[in-house]
C-alpha cells in the first residue's frame, strides 16, 4: 500500500488556516464521513469532541442557503423564497420587501419554516401571486452579529395569449426576398419560438428558409413551392407548459413560370430555368452596413446575418484584426449565426458577415462591446482571532464600468455605526490592530455597478480557547514497510497553538531528515523502516496551557507472491495447477483470493483452491483465460497474473511461452512520486505485461513545461528488476516523469505521466557552452552559443550577459542581456580578434565567472593570388607544384587553404574526345608546395592557382599549361575463352579501355594444369591490332589458364586471366594456385596510404550450360605496392619450376596410356560414335526447321548469363561455334581468316577516374567496365564435332 488513507478529522476541518495576515482560525463544524484509521479509539469519539468545542464557542451568523437574485415562480404553486443560516447561538431571522419591514405575522397566507428563514406564501385558500412580487431581503440576527442574503427580486411567470388579428394573403413576387413577422406576446420568462403549418408539420428550413433569433422568417428568395403550405408562429412557455399558436400566413407567389415542375429543383440553375432574374446579395437582418451590440463578461455572444439575393448567398463570418476564437465560437443557423460562449473582454472587436453569391458579395461589420457585471477578485473570508491578534477582511472585485466597494456592519453602514478604534477602512479592505471582544460583528461587502452587483458576508470573531485535542487518544496505527505514512494530531486553540512532536517520550522535536511537519501539524514520515516504530506523542501550547495525545506506530512487513503463477498451454480435459505463494506479516490476516479475467473466479465442483494454489481438473476450452492472485491483509495486497491456454490436440505445449509469440511489454502504471526533497525525488511504478519476454530495462523520460513544452527526454535508465528509483533533479524545473518498458522484442508504449514537481530555484551553476565569435559579413561579429536547457536554467527569466572588446587593447568591456542564442556586433574592422564572454543570470543571481572566447569579425575576399606557380611532371599521372605564399595583409582573414584548378584540355591520341571539367586540389596554408595526382596520361591540362579564406576565394594566378607522358594502358575489355572442341581453344579480346598512350601490342602468358598440378608457362606476343588466338590441347583432361596483358612503351599494364572450360567428367572447379590469386573482373585490389602491400582474390566459380561452348570466369589479378611517394602496378605470375613441369608432362601421358589401353573406353567411344552419328541426323532437321527447344526443359543446370535466352523463354539451339568470330570472316572452305583491324583511337573513350593518394602517386587509375553480352557473334566457326554433341546433352 503506498501510503496510509488520511485521518477523518483532517478532512473534517481545516483547523489551522492562515489568512493574509498568520493569526486566523477556523471552527470545525462538520463531522466526517470517511472512514477511520485502524485504531483502538471509539469511532464517535471524535465526532463528540468537535460536537462540544461547537457547542461551547460562540459564532456570529453566516447564510448558507438563499434563493436567486432573480426569481421567477410558477402561479399555479406556492411560492417558496429560501434563506438559511448557522450560528452559535442559533440566529433568528427577518425579512424586507421593497426595503421595507416584512411584518410576516399579519398576514395569513405567509409562514416562516422552523430553524430556518425560509418563506412560504400559500395560494390554496386563494389569492393572486402577482400581489406578492417585489425585492425581499432576509437577516439573520444572533447576539454577535447580523448576516443579510442577496436582494431577492421575485416575480411570477406570465403567458400572456396572442392578440386576434386577421392575416391577408402575403402576395410577393418569386425571387424576392419575404421576411414573416412573428411579434409574440411578452412573456416572463421570454417564450421559445418555432414555426409550423396549421397542420402542425414543422416548415423545414434550410439556407434559402430560416428563423431568426428574434422569431421572424426570413426567405432569402421566394420560390412557387413555398405557395405548397401555411406558416403559423408557435410560442412554447417554460413554466406554463403551454403553447401558442399565432394565425397563420399563407403565401401567394407570382411567377413567370406557373408549373411547379418538381425536376427543376435539382436544375444546376433553377432560378434561370424558372425564369428569376438573378440578384447580388443584400441584407434582411440587420439593416444597413453596420450596427454595434453590447455583451456582459460569462454570456454568450450571438451575432446574425440574414441575406437575400438569387441564387441563395453564403455567409462566412470573420474578426478584424485576428481569427475566430476557435474554442469558444460556433456557427449555428445555417452559418447565418455565430455564437461565442463564456465571452471574455478579449472577445471585443469588430466582427463582419459576408454574404456572397455567383452575383456579388456584401458585407456587414457589428461592432462587439463587452462589459462586466462585478466579479470576484478576492472575496472576504470569516476571520477567527485571539485577543491582541490583527487581521483583515479584503473585498476586491473587478467590473466594466469599474465597481465601487460598500462596507457594512450587521446590515448597516459603516459610517453609521459606532466608531471602533482597532478598526480601520482603506478602500476595499477593513484592517484590524489589536482585537478585542468588542470587535466581532458580521461585516458585509457590496460592490456593484450598473450592470449587477455582488454582495458577501465576512464575520470577525474574537475566542479565547486553551489547547484541545481534537482526535481520540491512543490511537493505533497500522503501515507497510517503506511506505509513507502521516500522522494526524487534529488540534484547536486561540490563540494558535504551536504543535511539537517527540518519540517514546523523549528526544528532540521532530522535523526535517525523514521526517516533515506541516503546518496543520501532521507528522509525514517519508518511508517507513523497522525503527520507526514506537510511540509519538504530539504536544499542542499556546499562552493558555497546553494538551498533547498519542499514537502508536506498528511497522508491517509487506504481501508478497513470491511465487507467481506461470503462464501454461494444456490439453483439453488435463489438470492444471496455478501457483501463487505468498510472504506476509504473520499478525495480519492474509485473504488468498482469485480472478478470472478480471472478474471475480467462481470456485466450483472442478476447482480446488488452496493457501499456494489454484487447482482446476478436466480442463475445458471455457477455462481459458487469465488468470490473476490476488493476495491482501487489511493494509496492502500483491497481484500476479498468468494465461492459461487450452487446446484440443496432442501436440500442445506445456509452457505458454514456447507456444505464444513474444510481444512488446505493455506500459507500466501507478506512478508515484514520494520522498520530496529539494535535488531529489522517488519514482515508484507497478510494471506492466512483459508479454511472454522478461522485460531487461526501464528508461525514466522527463517533460517540463517553461522551455519545451510537450518534449520528452530521457533521464535515466534502469535494469527491468528495478520498479523504484531516486530521480537526480535540477533547481527550478517543473518535472512530469514517465517509464518506458523495453524487453528484447522492443519498447513498451509510455505510461500515462506522473503528477508534476516543482524545485526550488537557484543561481545558475554553469554557463553556455560552444561560444563562438564569427562574421557573417565583412563589417560585423555574430556572437552564437548553445542555449542552456530547462535543466540547466534553475530559475526563471533565464538570460544571458554578453561581453566583448577587442583583444590585446586593454579597452573597456562592451556589455548587453540577451534572452536569445546570439547577439551581432556591428560596424567591426575587416577580420579583427575579440575576446568574448557570456555570463547566465536569472532572478535568483548569476552564474559563475564565465571563460574567455576569441572570436574574430567578418572575412573579406583575398587581394592577391599565389605567384611565381611552377609545375614539374613526376609521372603519367601527377605532378608537382611549387608556389611562392601570400603576404598576410592580403589574405583580409584566416588562410584556409591553396586550391589549384586544373583540367584536361585535350589527348595526345588524335580523335579522342575529353572531358573539360574544372577540378580541384587543395593544400593545407602553411605549405608552398604539393602534388596533383589522378591525372589522365598523355593529356594536355591547364592549371591556376586561388587563395581560400572563410569568404571564398580570391583572384586567380596566370594559367600554366603542362603536358603527361605515356602511361601503361588498361586490362584488355572482354577477354573471353571458348572451347569449340576437344583438341582447340580459342581466344578473343577487345582493346582496352584506356590505352594511355600508343599500344605497341599483347603479351599472354598460359599454362596447363590438371588440378593442383601445374606445366610450363608459355608466352606469346602479339602485335597491337591482333585481338583473337587458338591454342591446340595436347591432352582431353589438363585445362589451361590464360593471362593477357597489354603494353606501351612504358610497359605491360593491368592483366586479365581467364581459364579454360572444365571438361565434363572433372566434378569441381579447380582451385587456383596459391601463387596466383585471382580477383573479380573489373576489382582493382588498393590499398591506403600508409598500408604495406597487400593482394586481395576473389574466385567466381565457372556456371555450367548446356551448350558446349563454356565462358570462363574473367578474373583482374593484380597486386598494388603504395608507399607515400610513388605507386607501381605489378602482375603477378608463377615462378618457373622445370623439374615440376617435366613431373606433369609425364604424368598427363601416363594418364592417356591408361584410358586409350582400357577395353571399356574402346568399347565407350563405339557406343558414343553410333549415337553421336544419330543425334546429327535428328540435329539436322530440326535446324532445317528452325525449331527452338526450351532447354530450361531439357536439363537441370542453372542458365548462365551468356545464355541466349528468346522473349519466350526458350533458347535458340543453334550452335554458336557456327557464328563467325568477331573480327574475322568465314572463307569457303571452312577456314578462319584474320581481318585486317578496324581499330580506331575513337574507341578509346575516356573512363572512369583512378585513385591517388595525396601527393598524386598512382594507384589505380583504371576501371574495367562490364563485359558485354557474349551473344554478339564472338564465337568460333568450327563444326559441331560428336563430342560437343555428347556435351550438349549432358
Amino acid at each position: 500500500m503506498a501510503r496510509q488513507p488520511p485521518l477523518p478529522w483532517a478532512h473534517a476541518a481545516f483547523l489551522l488556516l492562515l489568512l493574509q495576515l498568520g493569526g486566523a482560525i477556523e471552527i470545525p463544524m462538520d463531522r466526517p464521513s470517511e472512514p477511520l484509521h485502524p485504531s483502538s479509539s471509539p469511532p464517535h469519539s471524535q465526532g463528540r469532541s468537535e460536537a462540544s468545542i461547537q457547542n461551547e464557542l460562540t459564532q456570529p451568523p453566516t447564510i448558507t442557503k438563499q434563493s436567486v437574485k432573480d426569481h421567477i415562480v410558477d402561479p399555479r404553486d406556492n411560492i417558496l423564497i429560501e434563506c438559511e443560516a448557522k450560528g452559535n447561538p442559533a440566529p433568528s431571522f427577518h425579512w424586507t420587501r421593497n426595503s421595507r419591514f416584512f411584518n410576516i405575522a399579519k398576514d395569513p397566507r405567509v409562514s416562516m419554516r422552523r430553524r430556518s428563514g425560509t418563506l412560504v406564501i400559500d395560494f390554496r385558500s386563494g389569492g393572486r401571486p402577482e400581489e406578492y412580487e417585489g425585492e425581499y431581503q432576509c437577516f439573520a440576527r444572533n447576539k454577535f452579529g447580523t448576516a443579510l442574503s442577496n436582494k431577492i427580486r421575485l416575480q411570477v411567470s406570465k403567458s400572456p395569449l396572442w392578440p386576434k388579428e386577421n392575416l391577408d394573403p402575403v402576395v410577393v413576387q418569386e425571387g424576392a426576398p419575404l421576411t414573416l413577422q412573428c411579434n409574440p406576446p411578452p412573456g416572463l420568462p421570454s417564450p421559445v419560438i418555432f414555426w409550423m403549418s396549421s397542420s402542425m408539420e414543422p416548415i423545414a428550413q434550410d439556407k434559402r428558409v430560416s428563423q431568426g433569433h428574434h422569431g421572424d422568417l426570413y426567405f432569402s428568395n421566394v420560390l412557387l413551392q413555398d405557395m405548397q403550405t401555411d406558416y403559423s408562429c408557435n410560442a412554447r412557455f417554460h413554466f406554463t407548459h403551454t403553447i401558442q399558436q399565432k394565425n397563420p400566413f399563407t403565401l401567394k407567389v407570382l411567377t413567370n413560370h406557373p408549373y411547379n415542375d418538381s425536376s427543376l429543383r435539382n436544375h444546376p440553375d433553377m432560378y434561370s430555368a424558372r425564369g428569376v432574374a438573378e440578384r447580388t446579395p443584400s441584407f434582411m437582418y440587420p439593416q444597413g452596413t453596420s450596427s454595434s451590440q453590447m455583451v456582459l463578461r460569462g454570456m454568450d455572444l450571438l451575432l446574425e446575418c440574414i441575406a437575400s439575393g438569387v441564387p441563395t448567398p453564403d455567409i462566412a463570418w470573420y474578426k478584424k484584426g485576428g481569427d475566430l476564437p476557435s474554442d469558444k465560437a460556433k456557427f449555428e443557423n445555417f452559418n447565418k449565426a455565430l455564437r461565442i460562449t463564456n465571452v471574455s473582454e478579449e472577445d471585443s472587436g469588430e466582427y463582419f458577415c459576408l454574404a456572397s453569391n455567383k452575383m456579388g458579395s456584401i458585407r456587414h461589420t457589428i461592432s462587439v462591446r463587452v462589459k462586466a457585471a462585478p466579479y470576484w477578485l478576492d472575496e472576504p473570508k470569516n476571520l477567527i482571532l485571539a485577543p491582541g491578534e490583527d487581521g483583515r477582511l479584503v473585498c476586491r472585485a473587478s467590473g466594466n464600468p469599474k465597481p465601487t466597494v460598500q462596507w457594512m456592519v450587521n446590515g448597516e453602514p459603516l459610517q453609521s455605526a459606532p466608531p471602533n478604534p482597532n478598526r480601520e477602512v482603506a478602500g476595499d479592505t477593513i484592517i484590524f490592530r489589536d482585537t478585542q471582544v468588542s470587535s466581532r460583528a458580521v461585516y458585509q461587502c457590496n460592490t456593484s455597478n450598473e450592470h449587477g452587483y455582488l454582495l458577501a458576508n465576512a464575520f470577525v470573531s474574537v475566542l479565547d480557547v486553551p489547547p484541545r485535542m481534537l482526535s481520540p487518544r491512543n490511537q493505533l496505527i497500522r503501515v507497510i514497510l517503506y511506505n509513507r505514512t502521516r500522522l494526524d494530531c487534529p488540534f484547536f486553540g486561540s490563540p494558535i497553538p504551536t504543535l511539537r512532536w517527540f518519540k517514546n517520550g523523549q528526544g528532540s522535536n521532530l522535523d526535517g531528515g525523514n521526517y516533515h511537519v506541516y503546518e496543520n501539524g501532521s507528522l509525514e514520515i517519508k518511508m517507513i523502516r523497522k525503527e520507526d516504530q514506537g510511540i509519538y506523542t504530539c504536544v499542542a501550547t499556546n499562552i493558555l496551557g497546553k494538551a498533547e495525545n498519542q499514537v502508536r506506530l506498528e511497522v508491517k512487513d509487506p504481501t508478497r507472491i513470491f511465487r507467481m503463477p506461470e503462464d501454461q498451454v494444456v490439453q483439453r480435459g488435463t489438470t492444471v495447477q496455478l501457483e501463487c505463494r505468498v510472504k506476509h506479516d504473520p499478525s495480519l490476516r492474509l485473504t488468498v483470493s482469485w480472478l478470472k479475467d478480471d472478474e471475480p473466479l467462481y470456485v466450483g465442483n472442478r476447482m480446488k483452491k488452496e493457501d499456494d494454489s489454484l487447482t482446476i481438473f478436466g480442463v475445458a476450452e471455457r477455462d481459458q483465460g487469465s488468470y490473476t492472485c490476488v493476495a491482501s491483509t487489511e493494509l496492502d495486497q500483491d497481484l500476479a497474473k498468468a494465461h492459461l491456454t487450452v487446446l484440443a490436440d496432442q501436440t500442445a505445449p506445456t509452457n505458454r511461452l514456447a507456444a505464444l509469440p513474444k510481444g512488446r511489454p505493455d506500459r507500466p502504471r501507478d506512478l508515484e512520486l514520494t520522498d520530496l526533497a529539494e535535488r531529489s525525488v522517488r519514482l515508484t511504478w507497478i510494471p506492466g505485461d512483459d508479454n511472454n519476454s522478461p522485460i531487461t530495462g526501464y528508461v525514466v523520460q522527463f517533460e517540463e513545461d517553461q522551455f519545451q513544452p510537450g518534449v520528452w527526454h530521457d533521464h535515466s535508465k534502469f535494469p527491468g528488476s528495478v520498479n523504484s528509483a531516486v530521480l537526480q533533479l535540477s533547481p527550478y524545473v517543473n518535472y512530469q516523469f514517465r517509464v518506458i518498458a523495453i524487453n528484447e522484442v522492443g519498447s513498451s508504449h509510455p505510461s500515462l505521466p506522473s503528477e508534476r514537481y516543482r524545485t526550488s530555484g537557484a543561481p545558475p551553476e554553469s554557463n553556455p557552452s560552444d561560444v563562438k565569435g564569427e562574421g557573417t559579413r565583412k563589417n560585423n561579429m555574430e556572437i552564437t552559443w548553445t542555449p542552456m536547457n530547462a535543466t540547466s536554467a534553475f530559475g526563471p527569466n533565464l538570460r544571458y550577459i554578453v561581453k566583448w572588446r577587442r583583444r590585446e587593447t586593454r579597452e573597456t568591456w562592451n556589455n548587453v542581456t540577451v534572452w536569445g542564442s546570439r547577439h551581432v556586433v556591428g560596424q567591426t574592422p575587416v577580420y579583427v580578434p575579440y575576446e568574448i564572454r557570456v555570463q547566465a543570470e536569472n532572478d535568483f543571481g548569476k552564474g559563475p565567472e564565465p571563460d574567455t572566447v576569441i572570436g574574430y569579425s567578418g572575412e573579406d575576399y583575398p587581394r592577391a593570388a599565389p605567384t611565381d606557380v611552377k609545375v614539374r611532371v613526376m609521372n603519367s599521372t601527377a605532378i608537382g607544384l611549387q608556389w611562392n605564399r601570400v603576404y598576410s595583409d592580403t589574405v583580409q582573414g584566416q588562410l584556409r587553404e591553396y586550391r589549384a584548378y586544373y583540367w584536361r584540355e585535350s589527348s595526345l591520341l588524335k580523335n579522342l574526345w575529353v572531358s573539360q571539367k574544372r577540378q580541384q586540389a587543395s593544400f593545407p596554408s602553411d605549405r608552398t608546395r604539393g602534388v596533383v595526382g589522378r591525372l589522365f596520361p598523355y593529356s594536355n591540362y591547364k592549371l591556376e592557382m586561388v587563395v581560400v579564406n572563410g569568404r571564398g576565394n580570391g583572384p586567380h594566378s596566370e594559367t600554366k599549361e603542362f603536358t603527361t607522358p605515356e602511361g601503361v594502358p588498361s586490362a584488355p575489355r572482354r577477354f573471353r575463352v571458348r572451347q569449340p572442341s576437344l583438341e582447340t581453344v580459342n581466344l578473343e579480346w577487345d582493346h582496352p579501355e584506356h590505352p594511355n598512350g600508343i599500344l605497341t601490342g599483347y603479351t599472354l602468358k598460359y599454362v596447363a594444369f590438371n588440378g593442383t598440378k601445374l606445366g610450363k608457362q608459355m608466352v606469346e606476343n602479339f602485335s597491337p591490332n591482333q585481338t583473337k588466338f587458338s591454342v591446340q590441347r595436347s591432352d582431353p583432361v589438363s585445362r589451361f589458364r590464360f593471362t593477357l596483358s597489354a603494353r606501351t612503351q612504358v610497359g605491360s599494364g593491368e592483366a586479365v586471366t581467364e581459364e579454360s572450360p572444365a571438361p565434363p567428367n572433372e566434378a569441381t572447379p579447380t582451385a587456383a594456385p596459391p601463387t596466383l590469386p585471382l580477383t573479380t573482373e573489373g576489382a582493382v585490389s588498393s590499398t591506403d596510404a600508409t598500408a604495406p602491400a597487400t593482394t586481395e582474390a576473389t574466385t567466381v566459380p565457372t556456371i555450367p550450360t548446356a551448350a558446349p561452348t563454356t565462358i570462363a570466369t574473367t578474373t583482374v589479378a593484380t597486386t598494388t605496392t603504395t608507399t607515400a611517394a610513388a605507386t607501381t602496378t605489378t602482375t603477378t605470375e608463377s615462378p618457373p619450376a622445370t623439374t615440376r613441369s617435366k613431373m606433369q608432362e609425364s604424368a598427363y601421358t601416363n594418364n592417356q596410356a591408361d584410358i586409350a589401353t582400357q577395353g571399356w573406353f574402346i568399347g565407350l567411344m563405339c557406343a558414343i560414335a553410333l549415337l553421336v552419328l544419330i543425334l546429327l541426323i535428328v540435329c539436322f532437321i530440326k535446324r532445317s526447321r528452325g525449331g527452338k527447344y526450351p532447354v530450361r526443359e531439357k536439363k537441370d543446370v542453372p542458365l548462365g548469363p551468356e545464355d541466349p535466352k528468346e522473349e519466350d523463354g526458350s533458347f535458340d539451339y543453334s550452335d554458336e561455334d557456327n557464328k563467325p568470330l568477331q573480327g574475322s570472316q568465314t572463307s569457303l572452305d571452312g577456314t578462319i581468316k584474320q581481318q585486317e583491324s578496324d581499330d580506331s583511337l575513337v574507341d578509346y573513350g575516356e573512363g572512369g577516374e583512378g585513385q591517388f593518394n595525396e601527393d598524386g602517386s598512382f594507384i589505380g587509375q583504371y576501371t574495367v567496365k562490364k563485359d558485354k553480352e557474349e551473344t554478339e557473334g564472338n564465337e568460333s566457326s568450327e563444326a559441331t564435332s560428336p563430342v560437343n554433341a555428347i556435351y550438349s546433352l549432358a
